[in-house]
């Protein structure tokens, strides 16, 4: 198994178009400092409001609210914002907006991460399809190996590419917000409500949960693309279908979970799982528990089916 997960890596970094995509999420992560910075310069000119007279504001705007919204997920939200609106004021740690540093930036830039999604999305959809299109499958196949562990080493291959990008993304991230934005006094810390308390927590560790949780949405989609590439032998359709559902699926979720309760089930209502952390829910009684959930039974179906065809199917077809 080994060797054939080596094998792929290989092929995977003798085509050009692999360099291309690392080079993209870098040049993408440059061109969004520059971005950053340049809207920063425009704020400057405005005067910036002393951040505890802010956070004062909010902390009357939450204690009004809790007065009429103390239950459900709203009513937690307004809790744990209070919470932490408070324990900055007492412990003078003000908020990011209002020391943006490398920090701040590694957070923000968690937005390309689907711009990574959509470079994974390519390498599934042809992991399987270009070795038909190519003609190599009969070549492949001979080897003294069984398919599911040949198909298993492509779609290992995959996910070992989803990790590289997103550990160059962080790095990207990391370096460029250095050296644009600086390390920063106080944002090295993250805090969160837990158990009626705020808690101090290491950012290093919140930032990369952030990073892994938003790219559930990729590694569901590109599972979704190695089913249709080994299912139908077509990476033109895998790819279209999959960068389709991934600008739009969600905004149509969006759209229908206000009608629906059964959207639930689907799959996009259940890959943002930064809903959890943001307090916005999409539906009432959602967990993350659940969506982790749905998100593995989906997993599994799309697994099932492109092992199931690709075992049994004959090649010369």
């Amino acid at each position: 198994m080994i060797n054939l997960v080596k094998n792929e890596w290989i092929k995977l970094f003798k085509r050009i178009s692999t360099y291309i995509m690392l080079a993209l999420i870098v040049l993408g992560t440059l061109l969004f400092a520059f971005l950053t910075q340049w809207i920063m310069n425009l704020n400057s000119e405005n005067e910036i409001p002393d951040w505890k007279e802010v956070l004062q504001a909010d902390i009357a705007f939450y204690q009004e609210e809790l007065k009429n919204n103390d239950s459900g997920w709203y009513g937690d939200w307004l809790e744990a914002e209070l919470a932490i609106s408070e324990y900055r004021l007492e412990n003078n740690i003000p908020p990011t907006e209002f020391d943006y540093s490398m920090w701040t930036f590694i957070d923000e830039s968690s937005g390309i991460v689907n711009f990574v999604g959509l470079f994974v999305i390519i390498i599934a959809a042809g992991i399987v399809a270009h070795e038909y299109s190519w003609g190599t499958i009969k070549m492949l196949l001979i080897k003294p190996y069984k398919r599911w562990k040949i198909l298993l080493s492509k779609y290992i291959t995959v996910i070992l590419s989803l990790v590289l990008m997103l550990t160059l993304l962080f790095a990207s991230a990391a370096a460029i917000g250095a050296i644009f934005f600086g390390l920063g006094d106080h944002s090295a810390i993250h805090l969160t409500y837990e158990n009626g308390k705020v808690v101090e927590q290491s950012l290093l560790f919140h930032l990369m949960r952030i990073y892994l949780l938003t790219s559930a949405s990729a590694i569901l989609l590109a599972t979704m693309a190695f089913m249709i590439s080994a299912a139908f032998r077509a990476s033109n359709l895998a790819i279209g279908l999959s960068v389709f559902l991934l600008l739009a699926g969600p905004t149509i979720t969006g759209l229908l979970s206000q009608h629906f309760d059964w959207v639930k089930y689907t799959l996009f209502a259940n890959t943002d799982l930064l809903q959890y952390i943001s307090g916005g829910v999409l539906i009432e009684g959602m967990t993350m528990e659940f969506s982790l959930l749905m998100l593995a039974i989906h997993f599994v179906i799309f697994i099932a089916i492109a092992f199931a065809i690709f075992t049994k199917r004959d090649v010369s077809a």
